[in-house]
């Protein structure tokens, strides 16, 4: 028998019909960066950068910064005007249950840990929420992967 996501190519060999994370991608347009750096050595500025060029509305999150990349800061997600469809984290994990709070107050989608963040806890907290939760992944890397080639 085959899962809601995948089709019978034949009687051996079952193939997956959906990637959540490429869909993730395609129907969010505003993420919200916790964490993104005006400087441009910082992997937040990179990837933040990439994501902008990809056609995504950037909302810098840090209460250190003013404005990034052409967009004005917010000290925290509780200070966004409007909707934010991913929360990407580039904090260490021991600051991301308090993201992950304020993520399901503001009413996004999904929380997005950049690789090397990884909180169990967290994103069984953001699941129970009704969040799509990625982690321990660079978006740069699988929007590449999924849309540039």
């Amino acid at each position: 028998m085959t899962g809601a996501n995948e089709t019978r190519r034949s009687d051996t060999t079952t193939v997956a019909t959906s990637d959540p994370i490429r869909e993730l991608l395609e129907t969010s347009r505003t993420i919200a960066v916790v964490g993104l750096s005006s400087s441009v050595m910082r992997p937040s500025h990179g990837v933040a950068e990439y994501l902008q060029h990809a056609g995504y509305k950037i909302i810098p999150v840090n209460p250190n910064e003013v404005e990034v990349l052409g967009e004005r800061a917010v000290a925290r997600l509780e200070d966004i005007r409007g909707k934010a469809d991913i929360v990407d984290i580039f904090r260490r994990s021991e600051f991301v249950p308090q993201i992950v709070e304020s993520a399901i107050a503001i009413g996004a989608k999904a929380v997005w840990m950049q690789e090397g963040v990884i909180h169990e806890a967290a994103a069984e907290r953001a699941r129970a929420a009704g969040l799509i939760v990625v982690m321990d992944r660079c978006m740069l890397k699988e929007h590449a992967r999924r849309f540039r080639g």
